[in-house]
């Protein structure tokens, strides 16, 4: 069953258990139940998952419509993903805003910095799109300047630069309440022959 095939209210069903599953990832790292309680607890969670696991369906292809679903990202249905909400300012680029929470710590109280490439990794590529060139990653590279907290809005912005024949380039930050720019990144992407020409 593709997305386009299930009804608005399935879709609504579906992002609702997303978001009740972050939570939930939430209040494992948090909670300070005794072992019966946890032991409890996991026994529930098993029996639901087997529950969702009898509907399994294969994982989505390029151009299906549940592909962004289960991003690491802006997956609204992937309950790692924070997830970010994407905006296209007029004056080009992108832009998103986002609080991360405890599940995205590295360092006791701040983000871990393999998060924050994924983040900017996944928002060099959306601004590489906006030039109609969608691609892959071949090469990211990160500047580490300070360290991003999780709790408060961060915002995270990224341009395309340029290309030259398959090859395009972006660059990107994270910055702080403050206006400190916390990280920075830049990346290569190539745009391969299978690629959607409709990206």
């Amino acid at each position: 069953m593709t997305l386009e095939a299930t009804s608005a209210s399935t879709h609504a069903a579906l992002l609702a258990l997303a978001a009740q599953t972050r939570e939930l990832m939430d209040s494992v790292l948090a909670s300070g139940a005794d072992d019966a309680e946890l032991a409890a607890v996991t026994e529930e969670l098993r029996a639901l998952t087997a529950r969702l696991d009898a509907t399994r369906q294969p994982p989505a292809q390029v151009g299906d419509p549940r592909w962004f679903l289960g991003n690491a990202v802006v997956g609204a249905a992937n309950p790692f993903a924070p997830p970010m909400t994407i905006e296209y300012p007029p004056g080009g680029g992108v832009r998103a805003e986002h609080v991360f929470r405890p599940l995205h710590e590295g360092p006791p109280g701040f983000v871990h910095g393999g998060v924050s490439a994924l983040v900017l990794d996944h928002l060099l590529g959306e601004a590489v799109g906006t030039s109609g060139r969608g691609g892959l990653t071949a090469s990211l590279t990160m500047t580490y300047r300070a360290p991003v907290p999780f709790g408060v809005p961060v915002v995270a912005t990224a341009e395309y630069t340029r290309s030259e024949g398959r090859k395009s380039w972006a660059e990107g930050r994270i910055t702080l309440p403050d206006g400190t720019v916390a990280v920075e990144a830049a990346g290569l992407f190539i745009t391969p022959d299978w690629f959607p020409k409709e990206y």
